[in-house]
């Protein structure tokens, strides 16, 4: 089980966020002692306008960069949204989904990058949801079939609306049926959903036979409230999620990661600061959460090893 940083955690992002450019970034995760990135495939770090197919030497450079510090690209960071655009027809939008993944994986390949990390879509009104699973479906399919060209596997995280509950992510790469489309099955939107325990194992049991990757962070739900002056009172409004260092929040990665080694999982673990933290976000504080993402993921990294070892053994 290898151990990765994702960069959008030095992008800049949210406010008070430090946002480094693509080479401080590279040498940043160096000195932090990681061997391996996530790469954003947008600016301000590895986007199609600054990296483009017909200047091979800018990809090069990377490559000499990454070799420089001893690192390898685990993933690319891919946003896409399969149902965004219907209200223009006109606009081939959808197609350009799949035009800019098939992009990135011939990128990924330039990088020696054997994975990118893609969403589905968000539920849009005046689009059933028939329609729009339907849209992410045939995009998926669509894209693996180009990523496979490259030998890139596109890893579909469960972040966006569509397909974000388990059992539907579940269903939704059974629909697509494609080698090159797996999961990156994190632990966050099953948290969110209320799932800890053997609910969660369950979870990360069901979606086994699909994942590929995984991208950790945790969090504090804080409340909110919003004064009603007629009512002399409050109302209850969705907590806001403020990132804390792993094994602090309310995610239990614990079970998370057992469970997800006990299925023989081998794969990459990358951490993310996708927010705005409880220590800001200088510098110091990004980089400690780093090191505490290192620390806390040490025995579970021993144990998927250990595992492997005695599998080899027998």
């Amino acid at each position: 089980m290898q151990l990765a940083l994702h960069s959008v955690s030095y992008a800049g992002v949210w406010p008070g966020q430090e946002r480094l450019t693509l080479e401080s970034f590279l040498a940043r995760a160096a000195a932090l002692e990681f061997s391996g990135v996530m790469l954003v495939a947008k600016r301000p770090h590895l986007s199609l306008l600054d990296y483009p197919f017909h200047q091979p030497e800018k990809r090069e450079a990377v490559r000499g960069l990454l070799a420089e510090h001893g690192l390898s690209v685990h993933s690319l960071a891919g946003y896409n949204d399969f149902t965004v655009g219907p209200e223009r027809p006109d606009v081939p939008f959808w197609e350009h989904q799949i035009v800019y993944i098939a992009e990135l994986a011939a990128l990924a390949r330039d990088l020696d990058c054997p994975a990118i990390r893609i969403f589905t879509g968000y539920e849009r009104d005046g689009v059933s949801y028939d329609a729009g699973w339907t849209s992410v479906v045939t995009g998926l399919r669509e894209a693996a079939r180009l990523a496979a060209d490259f030998g890139v596997v596109l890893t579909v995280q469960n972040h966006h609306d569509i397909a974000v509950d388990y059992e539907s992510m579940y269903q939704l790469l059974s629909e697509v049926d494609h080698p090159n489309c797996r999961a990156a099955f994190d632990a966050w939107s099953p948290a969110v959903q209320g799932l800890h325990g053997e609910a969660l194992a369950a979870a990360v049991r069901r979606m086994a036979p699909f994942t590929a990757y995984t991208t950790v962070a945790d969090y504090v739900a804080l409340p909110r409230y919003r004064y009603e002056p007629a009512l002399v009172n409050y109302v209850e409004e969705t907590p806001r999620m403020l990132g804390v260092p792993l094994g602090e929040g309310l995610i239990d990665y614990a079970t998370f990661f057992d469970t997800l080694i006990a299925t023989g999982y081998t794969g990459t673990v990358a951490y993310e600061m996708c927010s705005s933290l409880r220590d800001g976000g200088k510098l110091d504080s990004l980089d400690a959460y780093a090191q505490k993402f290192k620390d806390y993921m040490a025995p579970f990294v021993a144990k998927a090893d250990a595992r492997v070892a005695a599998a080899v053994a027998r």
